[in-house]
């Protein structure tokens, strides 16, 4: 298969998807995604797709999974407007605050529906993966919320720059198990949860934090996270009295992204999705899957990758732990092959300077995942002045701390602005 569509291929598609008819019953966005797994998680996977039609849109459930997003998350969550930061950028910048939700990040509106699924569908535990932390984070909170033990993997190299939030897991009753294997980041944890998955895929539930992976996993978790977009639409025409020129949200595996993306498809917003450009071009230098990498196979789904030619994948690089991984989400592959989503990257030093700026201008200490998103907005204000720019604010940069205090801040005030 070929990451190029045709012209008129990439228009069917694209109104597929913003129909809402993707993926298709195989699970493919096009030639993206499917389930390529090991024969004996098959069974899981057919039983957690059965639960997921069964449940995921039948009303009881969505009552219930929207009263824990209204009176547990803390949902809507703000939409802010950056007046300072308009005036520095010249541009009129709006924040959606999911750093505002329970535990500090998007990744709860997420976990908090599958912990509910899970127990709707019997597991006796839960296990999941994490990168930045706050998966796990958002995890371990929502399975004490359930009433279910929750294991999360993550790599050694990431529990030692997120402290914090191997900590915050702990304490919400959860077990963190280091992984030492691989590159020792997000690719290796998704990697150890599906090994410890083989061994009970009937009484286990797997918890799986972003929009890739095997289907139904890229489906429901752009379902869970649509809410960000959904509420984001709303209250721009509420507050600013129209819809942003731009959508700006950072891409790891994407699930931040496709959550805002998703319910603007069809609307007039161009939508820029940022990866991990880390220290530059070349292999193993950043984790800008999309702007360097091919199509292939990477834990459980067709996609793009990052590989050398004989199809091995490559160790990544950024200094955020959450950009860290080496694919994508399929849904974000077929959105770039369409055209509809335009995916940029931006440097490490590029991420550390916009998210002291806006530590400066707004008082704001925002996720250096989401950073990597302002600094792609700055330079689209810089080149299109004036314009509305809505950038989705993933997360909280709390638990970048241990990362950020090798950063002495260079930005003391934009008072003046």
């Amino acid at each position: 298969m070929s990451a190029v569509l045709r012209d008129e291929q990439a228009r069917q598609l694209l109104d597929a998807a913003i129909r809402g008819d993707l993926p298709d019953k195989r699970g493919r966005f096009g030639p993206f995604g499917g389930r390529y797994v090991p024969e004996t998680l098959v069974p899981a996977f057919e039983c957690l797709e059965e639960g997921v039609d069964t449940h995921l849109h039948d009303a009881a459930f969505q009552e219930e999974y929207r009263r824990e997003l209204r009176e547990w998350v803390g949902r809507p969550t703000a939409l802010s407007y950056a007046p300072r930061l308009s005036k520095i950028w010249g541009a009129d910048v709006w924040l959606k605050r999911e750093d505002l939700a329970h535990t500090g990040a998007h990744k709860i509106n997420n976990a908090i529906g599958q912990a509910l699924l899970a127990r709707r569908l019997g597991a006796k535990r839960v296990i999941a993966e994490t990168g930045a932390g706050q998966h796990g984070v958002a995890s371990a909170a929502a399975c004490a919320r359930v009433g279910l033990p929750c294991t999360v993997f993550m790599g050694a190299v990431d529990m030692e720059r997120q402290a914090p939030n191997v900590d915050r897991m702990h304490r919400l009753g959860a077990e963190c198990v280091p992984v030492e294997t691989g590159d020792k980041t997000l690719r290796a944890a998704i990697d150890e949860a599906l090994r410890c998955w083989v061994t009970d895929p009937n009484g286990i539930y797997y918890l799986l934090g972003s929009a890739v992976g095997a289907h139904p996993y890229p489906y429901l978790v752009r379902e869970l996270q649509s809410v960000i977009g959904e509420e984001s639409r709303r209250q721009m025409l509420d507050q600013a009295g129209a819809l942003p020129d731009a959508a700006f949200a950072c891409v790891g595996g994407g699930s931040n992204a496709i959550g805002l993306f998703y319910p603007l498809l069809g609307d007039d917003v161009e939508l820029i999705g940022v990866e991990a450009g880390g220290t530059g071009t070349g292999l193993g230098r950043n984790a800008a899957t999309l702007a360097t990498g091919t199509p292939g196979v990477l834990q459980g789904a067709y996609t793009i990758i990052l590989q050398d030619d004989d199809g091995q994948v490559q160790e990544t690089h950024s200094v955020s732990a959450g950009l860290d991984y080496s694919g994508v989400g399929p849904e974000h592959a077929l959105l770039q092959a369409t055209g509809r989503v335009t995916y940029v990257s931006a440097e490490d030093g590029e991420a550390l300077e916009a998210l002291e700026e806006l530590c400066a201008a707004e008082g704001i200490l925002t996720a250096l995942e989401t950073s990597h998103a302002y600094a792609a907005a700055k330079k689209y204000a810089r080149e299109k002045p004036g314009s509305k720019i809505l950038i989705g604010n993933s997360g909280r940069g709390d638990k970048d701390m241990p990362t950020l205090t090798g950063y002495p801040p260079r930005i003391r005030s934009h008072a003046g602005a």
